[in-house]
């Protein structure tokens, strides 16, 4: 199949401001690559399928849930969703998730970056007419991947929605009649509107838990990598020549090691060093952006005495765009929300806060302190119990010794009473 066959399922009509407003949650992200991943593992050669769940609240759609789908081959050749597997599942899906309620939102398969295929239509038009006429496409391109072209933090995904668009009509037909020269003029029917899919802009909003989720499955990738890299080291056959650089390459791996706790600081480090870089390249561009202006009548004196030379350039209303200066005012506005009213205050309860920290910290190193004398003493009490019942000898002696003190101390008594 060709790219223009391609690209001509794509409508060209672009999405407007009222288009739908598509909410992207990193779990569905996880859930279409562990699939795709699984898939490609495996060699399957039926196409990827699966469906959306989220939420439809007028022009916004959230995607939170996805899970695969069985497929069924159709009556044209094409593929179709195992109708009864999928209703099962989908209320398996809407009872676990109830507060909010799920529902199907939409679909995702892999396609070229030009848009779907012919093989996409059959199913989609079946989640239109069977379970909500406003379903969404996602489709993943695998082709990009490959290529590398998802670098500057671009997903290599696009989604779409579907709309009908009329043909052009076949015009007007002309029909001779039989018995004469005369002829007349019908028109033709008009072709039935084809179905188009049009893009549709998105946002990735994920919350805590996603958060915390995304983070231990990226933490748990580096690791598994770091695991499958030393395997491999180890899996090499050992030979009495480089054994002395296999042991100082295990040496070298043993300490590039680290722990759990290192590498979720190194991870939070690197987070909090990337949003600044990324704060820094905004401040930049604003800022280029505002210098790049011609002269305000506010900021430069020289328009508003009319003394502005002919070198500077006059200023032009179609050059300025109003409505993201106001956005860049209101910014500017807000940065004195962020330094406290009272920074003594703040500062006074901060260290209070920090010393109740610090105080905590301490009592908690005595209490472990503590219990570690504790231990100790019982272990050199077992221990030293232990030695006496290995020399019974001596034990016995000892307690002859304490038994005649015991009896000495009385027959003084006595002896001093008669006296």
């Amino acid at each position: 199949m060709t790219e223009n066959n391609h690209s001509s399922l794509v409508s060209n009509n672009k999405s407007s401001d009222s288009s739908l407003q598509i909410h992207l949650h990193p779990l569905v992200l996880l859930t279409v690559s562990d699939h795709i991943t699984r898939h490609t593992l495996r060699q399957r050669q039926e196409p990827i399928v699966g469906a959306l769940l989220g939420q439809h609240n007028g022009r916004d759609i959230t995607l939170e849930h996805a899970f695969e789908c069985q497929i069924v081959s159709g009556e044209q050749g094409g593929v179709l969703l195992h109708q009864a597997w999928f209703e099962d599942r989908l209320q398996q899906f809407k009872d676990v998730h109830k507060d909010p309620a799920l529902e199907l939102v939409g679909w995702f398969t892999t396609a070229p970056a030009t848009g779907p295929e012919l093989q996409h239509v059959p199913i989609h038009q079946q989640i239109l007419h069977e379970y909500n006429e406003t379903a969404v496409l996602l489709a993943f391109h695998p082709t990009d991947v490959l290529a590398g072209a998802t670098q500057g933090g671009k997903l290599p995904l696009t989604i779409y929605e579907s709309v009908y668009e009329g043909a052009q009509s076949l015009g007007k037909a002309t029909i001779n009649e039989a018995d004469g020269d005369r002829s007349m003029e019908i028109d033709a029917p008009e072709n039935p509107l084809d179905l188009k899919f049009r893009e549709l802009p998105y946002s990735v909003d994920t919350g805590e838990a996603e958060m915390i989720g995304v983070d231990f499955v990226a933490r748990g990738g580096g690791n598994a990598t770091n695991i499958d890299t030393l395997a491999k080291q180890k899996g090499k056959e050992k030979s009495p020549k480089d054994a002395k650089s296999q042991q100082e390459t295990k040496a070298l791996n043993d300490a590039s090691l680290l722990s759990p706790e290192d590498e979720e600081l190194i991870t939070s480090l690197t987070a909090r060093a990337n949003a600044v870089k990324m704060l820094h390249t905004r401040i930049q561009l604003l800022r280029s952006y505002l210098t790049s202006l011609p002269p305000s009548y506010l900021s430069d004196r020289s328009v508003a005495d009319g003394t502005m030379t002919d070198e500077a350039p006059t200023p032009d209303s179609s050059e300025v765009n109003h409505s993201l200066l106001r956005s860049i005012q209101a910014l500017v506005n807000r940065l004195p929300l962020l330094v406290p009213a009272d920074s003594a205050a703040f500062e006074q309860e901060s260290l209070a806060e920090k010393s109740d920290v610090s105080l905590v910290t301490l009592l908690g190193d005595l209490t472990r302190g503590t219990k570690d004398i504790r231990d100790m003493g019982r272990k050199f009490g077992i221990v030293n119990h232990a030695k006496q019942r290995q020399r019974p000898g001596r034990a016995l002696v000892q307690l002859n010794e304490d038994t005649d003190e015991q009896f000495a101390e009385p027959m003084m008594f006595m002896d001093q009473q008669y006296i």
